[in-house]
């Protein structure tokens, strides 16, 4: 069994630095389109099989260190009252807007409403029994709470911006809701077997610090306060949040996500030796040549400075152009430049 994923998330010494993908399993790979193109989306992420057999695509093709889930982050929210489509990107038809919209939202049995998820754990913990860990996630409250008030992505999300400074108390109500869903989906995945946790705040960025700080940061931490933590590490990832590391580390994490915008090795200054790293690469970085990409990889791998509880990944998720044969070339360069 491959633990350096793990070691390195308690900030043990490993004997070469591991890595994974942000989106590793999904549409860059073409084992992945010959399976999605006989299902929607939504339709794969409830197949326990489907979904198993796409999570271990990258182990097996790319070499990676550990496996993370395929399911997506608004998996959880549908049952708590919300129809969700996906066209190409997730829309919510009721968006949340009132008091009223937050007061009907119920906080679902994840065991019972989205049993797929736990059956599609269960099964993945016995098929990658000898190979690598397996990573559970969610998305941040916040996140979470973008795409409800929205209905859909945005360009300026407004109207979760004119919630949380206008109606706080609605904005408040649905984070609270949000936070307790969040937990007891969080806690069914490691109980069905995730081996880790990350936590997905992909808009969190999107905020000023101190804003970040008020409105987000209180949900955050007490999601990851109530999370079942014995040997589960807890990565948590805020994407464009290079400017306020020191208050996203207030949450309470294992490991901190950075994405491609921060310095790998001032964020290791600014975090201390207590906290692991996940990252960093700029995924964009995979459409150029062999050399330049051991070039970065080398540059991300002498920022961290052999310090141990660096574990390699991309600054956000793989891109669905992305030449898998860059992506195997990324691992192999992580694993041969980081031997110990």
């Amino acid at each position: 069994m491959n633990n350096s994923f793990l070691d390195a998330c308690w900030g043990k010494p490993v004997e070469r630095t591991p890595v994974w993908l942000m989106r590793q399993a999904g549409r860059y790979l073409p084992q992945y389109m010959a399976i999605r193109s006989k299902c929607t989306f939504l339709e794969l992420c409830k197949s326990p099989d489907l979904a198993a057999e796409v999570t271990i695509q990258p182990v097996d093709i790319l070499g990676v260190d550990a496996a993370i889930l395929f399911s997506d982050i608004l998996t959880p929210v549908e049952p708590m009252g919300l129809k969700l489509d996906f066209n190409p990107g997730p829309v919510f038809e009721n968006p949340v807007r009132t008091m009223a919209d937050v007061e009907k939202l119920r906080i679902p049995d994840p065991d019972a409403d989205v049993p797929y998820v736990m059956e599609t754990i269960r099964i993945l913990r016995r098929e990658l029994a000898n190979k690598v860990p397996l990573i559970g996630f969610g998305g941040a409250p916040f996140t979470l709470a973008c795409y409800m008030v929205e209905g859909k992505g945005s360009k300026d999300w407004s109207n979760i911006k004119r919630m949380m400074y206008s109606a706080p108390d609605v904005f408040n109500a649905l984070m609270e809701k949000i936070t307790m869903m969040d937990m007891e989906y969080l806690n069914a995945q490691i109980r069905a077997g995730a081996q880790a946790i990350q936590i997905f705040d992909t808009w969190g960025g999107i905020l000023a610090p101190h804003d970040y700080e008020r409105y987000v940061l209180p949900y955050t931490t007490k999601l990851i306060n109530g999370l079942n933590r014995q040997n589960i590490p807890i990565i948590h990832f805020v994407k464009g949040a290079g400017n306020m590391l020191p208050i996203v580390q207030k949450a309470g994490s294992d490991v901190m996500g950075l994405d491609w915008q921060t310095n790998l090795g001032t964020a290791r200054d600014l975090l201390g030796d207590k906290m692991a790293v996940q990252g960093n690469l700029d995924p964009t970085v995979l459409y150029s040549s062999n050399e330049y990409i051991e070039k970065e990889v080398k540059r991300i791998l002498d920022e961290n400075n052999n310090r141990p509880g660096h574990i390699f990944n991309l600054g956000h998720g793989i891109l669905p152009t992305i030449p898998p044969e860059n992506a195997i070339h990324m691992v192999e360069c992580v694993h041969r430049l980081s031997q110990r």
